[in-house]
């Protein structure tokens, strides 16, 4: 069954430091220091990248005495990835779909 793709995550993916730090909790769970360190931006405008993507629903915070911690929710990704796969699928039947001109 083909879904629509939550345009509310792929706005969240679609900016160069958000994809950067979905990339790197993908690989550990990090806190905003590390982050801040990582990436190269500023606290605050990290703050604000984050928020989207907690807002999206791809990561999750987790607190830890001061420092709050962000991990990603590897079962947004797959969903997505499985949409885009019902797309793609979806994209070879309407290659052979044509419809009239009037």
């Amino acid at each position: 069954m083909l879904t629509s793709v939550d345009p509310d995550v792929i706005r969240a993916l679609g900016d160069p430091l958000r994809l950067q730090i979905v990339t790197l909790l993908a690989r550990e769970t990090l806190c905003t220091t590390h982050l801040v360190e990582e990436t190269g931006a500023k606290q605050t405008n990290l703050s604000n990248h984050m928020k989207v993507l907690r807002e999206a629903g791809l990561v999750e915070t987790e607190p830890c005495g001061r420092f709050t911690y962000y991990k990603l929710k590897p079962d947004v990704l797959a969903d997505l990835s499985g949409q885009f796969a019902a797309l793609a699928e979806s994209a070879r039947t309407a290659a052979e779909n044509k419809r009239a001109c009037p």
